[in-house]
């Protein structure tokens, strides 16, 4: 396809298109990039005026005006939200006498969890949607762009850009291909075996745990699961990122594609986690609760998303950013990534010469905690 057949543009927002239109570049397989997920944050207001998350789709569209290749990002009047830290970065360029606000972030908002930042037709487009992004900021005075969290299929083409390349570490569950939750324990060491069995027994005494998913999740369990968030955000961030209509709107458009795990007692929550489910994983994203039950966070969270990920046979569990005690849960430490391209020639080297010093450090906790796995040794 020739550039002269191509528009490249930024649109109002994700809404501004037609949901199958904007998930056939690959929302159809990671709910955090599809459509009724970025439009139910834009339409509950949980992005857009007055959240520092305003949205500006880059999009390329071809002279019939079908969509080729589309990235969600947004304009950033601040760094919260986002998972991969750069406040030092912004204190360092405004010390210097530059504004680091506004920034352009390509993310799927609030959510620390790896997928397509590129969504392409074709990816020969890719080339074209970075410069776009790298146009948008030098026309528009923006210091730099950041996509975060991105697959690692999508790292070579950030890279062959030139954008600068930034690692972190996860906790991820991986199915090898177990039968039941007994079939993981039995590659533990005995000992970490042995810790596990009694804390799912602690955390299941007394309550009865329910997997929700498509109708079965029902108003009333949107308005606990809300109660449980918001407690859970406050004491994290100050204040909720989504707004109690996001649920409700989550709950309308991709119900089928959300598990919500509730812990009852007498039939009334007391506690909650709330996953998605990809086409390869299934995504832990928030727990909250109204009681404080040893190890239940645990059960919810880790234990029960095991569950439910060998009976679907996915192929891994993402349980989110931070937590080393997921290691002992048997979460394996995994590289996340992200890309930052900086308009300024010299803040772009010493971010640059700081990567290169972080990188050293993240390898050598990587190595220092792929040795402290639960599972059997030799």
């Amino acid at each position: 396809m020739s550039d002269q057949e191509l528009t490249v543009r930024i649109a109002p927002s994700v809404g501004a298109f037609d949901a199958g239109e904007w998930n056939a570049l690959g929302g159809n397989r990671n709910p955090f990039v599809a459509h009724e997920f970025l439009t139910a944050l834009e339409d509950s207001g949980s992005v857009g005026e007055g959240t520092g998350w305003d949205p500006v789709p880059i999009v390329i569209t071809d002279a019939s005006g079908a969509l080729l290749a589309a990235m969600p990002s947004y304009a950033k009047g601040h760094s919260q939200g986002e998972y991969v830290f750069d406040h030092a970065w912004a204190d360092a360029w405004h010390r210097a006498g530059g504004q680091y606000y506004p920034k352009l972030q390509i993310a799927a908002p609030f959510t620390p969890a790896n997928g397509p930042r590129l969504l392409l037709r074709d990816e020969s487009l890719a080339p074209h949607l970075l410069k776009a992004a790298e146009t948008v900021c030098l026309k528009s005075g923006l210091s730099s762009a950041h996509a975060t969290f991105i697959e690692p299929q999508q790292l070579e083409l950030f890279e062959d850009a030139g954008w600068l390349m930034r690692s972190d570490i996860q906790f991820h569950w991986e199915n090898r291909g177990y039968e039941n939750f007994d079939d993981f324990l039995g590659e533990l060491a005995s000992r970490k075996r042995r810790t596990l069995r009694k804390e799912r027994a602690a955390a299941q005494a007394g309550v009865e745990i329910v997997r929700l998913s498509g109708d079965a999740i029902r108003p009333e369990h949107w308005d606990a699961f809300w109660i449980f968030y918001q407690d859970t955000g406050a004491r994290k961030w100050g204040r909720p990122y989504l707004t109690r209509e996001a649920f409700t709107l989550l709950g309308e458009r991709m119900s089928d594609r959300i598990v919500m795990i509730l812990a009852l007692v007498e039939g009334h929550p007391i506690a909650g986690a709330l996953n998605f489910i990809g086409d390869e994983a299934l995504y832990g994203r928030y727990w909250g609760c109204s009681v404080d039950k040893r190890f239940l966070h645990f059960e919810l969270c880790y234990y029960q998303a095991i569950d439910f990920a060998i009976e679907r046979g996915l192929k891994r569990v993402e349980a989110g950013a931070q937590g080393g005690h997921k290691l002992a849960r048997g979460y394996e430490p995994v590289q996340t990534w992200s890309a930052h391209w900086i308009a300024d020639p010299g803040f772009r080297e010493a971010v640059s010469d700081f990567l290169e010093r972080e990188r050293a450090g993240v390898a050598q906790d990587q190595n220092y905690l792929d040795r402290r796995t639960p599972f059997r040794k030799g």
